[in-house]
């Protein structure tokens, strides 16, 4: 399966260089754009959901692995999850042509969520640092829907600059696959390498200046993905408790702290459904970094927190439990030092 998944992901990668173009003439031909506007930095109109290009291929490899597994409970969880990510790029195409409300997007999050746990990929233990993990019991149902939720929302909202998303999540993945390796998880691996390919081929025109956007098409299904990966089916990764879901949030530390900070900002001024134009990248560009610059940080900040979490499925727990609250400390108090004097005529 080595080999196999190995070519798999050369396949996604080399697939998405190619479909990117048709893509970006795809999204052109349906109105599929998005236009400058006031909570937009983009000063020119860009083709939409481009998540189609990697996904498609990705959606075909798990496929062709669940006909290669048969008789194998990992083909169905592959089968399930094709399935179910067709449904999420449908929603999302449906939002990047039509521009749905939030309280649609909520629903059909929701939705998606629940459907993730009827197929076995839900959180059924939570990390306790300190001692045993928790056995979450009827808590799993709930606890997996607020998941995928959020997890969709972090994505989406981090969403807002040249390549950032991609990039993140590409780091993400790669911090899964490592975790999948180190415990030999042949769901995780597969799942991690065919994710992290896809979106390495797509920064390749998703980077600044970004010649196609990732829209909610893209966004919903790296984060469909992303938060399967975590839950990893019915086997919770066999042992591995730390990965329920102490890697995937520190991995996720920057968009988890970005939609925790924009929850709290719009509670403020009473609008918790409507956008802005606040988010860490904004304020960022605000103290005139260049998009490009912005990017690299975000992406070393990631991968010093994939560090972290990788730390988490073969260290000692409670210090590195200990060391990640100081860094989502200091991180919170910086980013909201920096809204506050951003916010500053």
């Amino acid at each position: 399966m080595t080999t196999i998944i190995i070519l798999a992901a050369l396949f996604i990668f080399i697939a998405t260089l190619l479909l990117v173009p048709l893509n970006m003439h795809f999204s052109i031909m349906h109105g599929i754009i998005a236009h400058p506007n006031e909570r937009r930095i983009h000063k020119v109109s860009t083709p939409e959901a481009g998540g189609l290009s990697f996904a498609l291929p990705i959606i075909l490899v798990q496929v062709l692995l669940a006909l290669f597994t048969r008789g194998q409970e990992i083909s169905r969880l592959y089968f399930d999850l094709s399935a179910v990510s067709v449904l999420a790029l449908t929603f999302g195409l449906l939002d990047d042509r039509f521009e749905t409300p939030a309280r649609y997007k909520l629903i059909w999050q929701i939705i998606l969520g629940i459907i993730m746990y009827i197929i076995g990929y839900r959180v059924q233990y939570l990390t306790n640092p300190l001692g045993e993990h928790l056995i979450l019991g009827w808590l799993s149902f709930p606890i997996t829907v607020l998941w995928y939720v959020v997890v969709i929302n972090a994505i989406n909202l981090i969403d807002g600059m040249d390549g950032l998303a991609a990039g993140i999540s590409a780091i993400v993945a790669l911090v899964l696959l490592t975790v999948g390796i180190l415990e030999q998880h042949l769901l995780v691996i597969s799942l991690s390498s065919f994710l992290f390919a896809g979106l390495l081929g797509f920064l390749r025109y998703n980077f600044h200046p970004a010649k196609i956007f990732l829209g909610e098409t893209g966004a919903q299904y790296i984060a469909l993905n992303i938060a399967a990966i975590s839950t990893a089916g019915v086997s919770q990764f066999k042992g591995i408790t730390s990965m329920t879901l102490i890697i995937p949030l520190a991995a996720l530390a920057i968009p988890f702290l970005d939609i925790l900070l924009a929850i709290f900002r719009r509670i403020r001024v009473g609008k918790i459904m409507s956008a802005d134009k606040a988010h860490i990248h904004h304020t960022m560009l605000a103290f005139g970094l260049s998009q490009k610059s912005i990017a690299g940080i975000v992406y070393f900040i990631t991968f010093l927190f994939g560090l972290i979490a990788i730390g988490f499925s073969f260290t000692d727990k409670k210090v590195l439990f200990s060391l990640l609250l100081l860094l989502l400390a200091m991180a919170v108090i910086i980013a909201y030092l920096l809204m506050r004097k951003g916010q500053k005529p």
